[in-house]
Order: structure tokens, then C-alpha cells, then sequence
């Protein structure tokens, strides 16, 4: 199977949805992003301290870790060439191991800068889901990614004056 072709400044329009991504969490998803983000703090890995210490149903992802998969989710849709400008995102519930996360994404704005780069404003919305928990919203994210306005366009070769996110 060939990768997708890279998303085009000039093929995206305010409204359109991106396609989802759904990922299974396990202890090791948890406890793998806080290790890489070195963050020891032990409700991310000691369950008997999540639950017992800070009262809630398991270990779960980090800030650090999260941020990441909405940067996977991202350029998951833009391919490659996509840069990650801005990123702010509201953690309103927490992602748990037997979740499933559900990423959802709509553009809500498309323009051309002044040095001729093309961004896209995309809001993402991560869900989770747990037998016993139910669906609930965790997070919600607005995005601002470079994206390239012509096939031999790289956001990523701007630098200085020319990368203004």
C-alpha cells in the first residue's frame, strides 16, 4: 500500500472533516509516553498510587503524551510535509488504560500568510471510551499547521521571517 498523497493548501476547505483515529490504551501506552517525556510522577505508572493517592480509576496519559497524539493525528492527515505551528488544547477528563481514544478534527480556517505559507486552523476532539466509564470528552485541541500550497512546497525549509505560525 503507497502512502496517501500530501494534503494541499488549495484542496482544504473551513468545514471539512478529517478522518478519525482510534487507538486502544494499554498500561504500556501510558507508562511508555510518561518515560519519554521523563515524567517519574507516579500516577502515570503505580496503579495502587492512582487509585489510592489521587482517587481515580488508573493510571493514565500525561499532558506530554497527549500532546503527541494530537501531533500524530495532525500530520497523520496532512502527511509529511505538515508542520505543527501552534497547539492548545483543554484537558477536561482523564484517558485511562482500556479506553479507547477517538481523535475527530475539523478545519475552521484556511489561509495564505504574507511570506506565501499555507495554514490551516483544525479543532480536534479526543474521546474516550470504557465499558465501564461510558464516551466521554478529554481534551479538545485547536491546531495551527503549515501545510504545502504546491507539491514541491516543504513548510518545513522556513526558517527566520519565512515561518511565522
Amino acid at each position: 500500500m503507497s502512502a496517501p498523497a500530501p494534503v494541499l493548501h488549495g484542496a482544504v476547505a473551513v468545514g471539512e472533516v478529517l478522518p478519525s483515529l482510534e487507538v486502544s490504551v494499554t498500561p504500556t501506552t501510558v507508562v511508555l509516553g510518561a518515560i519519554a517525556s521523563r515524567d517519574w510522577r507516579p500516577m502515570h505508572h503505580d496503579h495502587a498510587f492512582a487509585t489510592e493517592r489521587n482517587g481515580v480509576a488508573d493510571i493514565f496519559l500525561n499532558t506530554p503524551n497527549q500532546a503527541a497524539w494530537f501531533e500524530r493525528y495532525l500530520t497523520d492527515w496532512t502527511g509529511p510535509r505538515g508542520r505543527v505551528g501552534r497547539m492548545r488544547f483543554r484537558m477536561q477528563d482523564s484517558v485511562f488504560p482500556g479506553d479507547v481514544m477517538t481523535f475527530v478534527g475539523r478545519v475552521d480556517g484556511v489561509e495564505l500568510d504574507a511570506a506565501g505559507c499555507g495554514f490551516v486552523s483544525v479543532a480536534v476532539e479526543l474521546r474516550a471510551a470504557h465499558p465501564d466509564r461510558g464516551e466521554r470528552l478529554c481534551t479538545t485541541c485547536a491546531a495551527r499547521v503549515a501545510i504545502p500550497v504546491s507539491p514541491d512546497d516543504n513548510p518545513w525549509s522556513r526558517t527566520g521571517d519565512q515561518w511565522n505560525p
